[in-house]
């Protein structure tokens, strides 16, 4: 029997693709393999996408309040519809529950639901839920659409398009570091309180309580620039990357000075004694986008303050690499801080 931490996550679903019969309905355009399956509406292309978060796996209640697990679930899936160059318009959300939780703390879980779903104006229309015996899970699956001429996949990039980002990175990974200090002085001392100072408040928001980029969707239209290709940084900016150019058979030549870093990111990488490159690269959860725009287009983007031109794709796809200051060139590696 094969092991699952042989084959990893990708490996995992690339599997269940290859294994998976081709659509036998012509209204499926894209299944397995993007941020969202597409389907055909007629005059518009429809989005869906489902994420899971189970306890102990991607939260953990010692730290993260309910509310705030409520709105970062939903998050996941909108991050998702904004990466295929959509907008949400409905969610299900599906709860599986032990008997160690009161009805007053499901309600304050729903409570953050119901905040991100008028944050990111989506209907909550269903769901399910039952019995757990390890602990909290949380289904969510989010619908979506999109206009089929600005529909965007991962696969569609060419050479010399511009590598942009969103937002900045790094930050939602040195967060829970920071928690994750925390919990552990606490159960080492039960009386001592957490020391969580306000210059790190960023940080913790960007991992408690992240926002999807939908705002970005709505620029880049009123722009009229519709990316080459996208995808949203959930895993680091190295796997999406590497997801992003095998996809499109593509290399890319990225340019460590150019990733965007918060200041507190700095500071607290320093703290832990950890490079502020390597948290932007492998540490995750920040979902941001990551696009890319042909070099005409990118002249709308270039004063804009909240994206980032951080490279470049070549027609090497054996090299995809980070090129420092020196002119040092080294190959980017989907580290990850977990396995599956």
């Amino acid at each position: 029997m094969t092991d699952l931490n042989k084959i990893g996550e990708v490996g995992l679903i690339e599997r269940i693709r290859q294994a998976t019969s081709a659509p036998s309905h012509p209204e499926t355009i894209r299944g397995i393999g993007d941020d969202a399956a597409v389907f055909d509406w007629g005059d518009q292309y429809g989005l869906l996408v489902t994420d899971m978060l189970v306890e102990g796996i991607h939260f953990d209640l010692s730290y993260v309040p309910l509310k705030h697990l409520g709105y970062k679930a939903i998050t996941f899936g909108v991050s998702d519809i904004a990466a295929m160059n959509g907008l949400p318009i409905q969610v299900t959300v599906g709860v599986a529950l032990s008997s160690r939780f009161p009805v007053e703390a499901i309600d304050e879980l729903y409570e953050g639901i119901r905040a991100a779903c008028t944050a990111y104006d989506v209907d909550l229309v269903g769901g399910d839920t039952t019995a757990s015996r390890s602990g909290l899970v949380i289904s969510v699956s989010v619908l979506g659409k999109v206009s089929k001429e600005l529909i965007t996949y991962r696969n569609t990039a060419q050479p010399n398009d511009v590598v942009c980002v969103t937002g900045d990175l790094g930050a939602a990974y040195l967060g829970l570091q920071l928690l994750e200090r925390e919990k552990q002085v606490f159960l080492a001392d039960p009386n001592m309180q957490p020391s969580l100072p306000e210059e790190r408040s960023y940080l913790l928001q960007r991992q408690l309580r992240p926002d999807a980029r939908t705002d970005i969707v709505h620029e880049l239209r009123d722009l009229g620039i519709r990316p080459t290709a996208m995808i949203d940084i959930s895993d680091g900016l190295a796997s999406e990357l590497l997801h992003l150019c095998h996809q499109s058979g593509t290399g890319a030549i990225i340019f460590d000075e150019n990733i965007p870093i918060d200041d507190q990111a700095h500071l607290a990488a320093d703290e832990f004694k950890i490079s502020p490159i390597t948290a932007a690269l492998n540490g995750g959860e920040d979902y941001e986008l990551l696009f890319t725009v042909r070099p005409q287009e990118f002249e709308k983007l270039a004063n804009h303050s909240r994206i980032t031109a951080i490279g470049y794709l070549t027609a090497d796809p054996s090299q995809i690499v980070l090129a420092t200051k020196a002119g040092q060139q080294t190959p980017i590696r989907a580290q990850g801080w977990g396995q599956l």
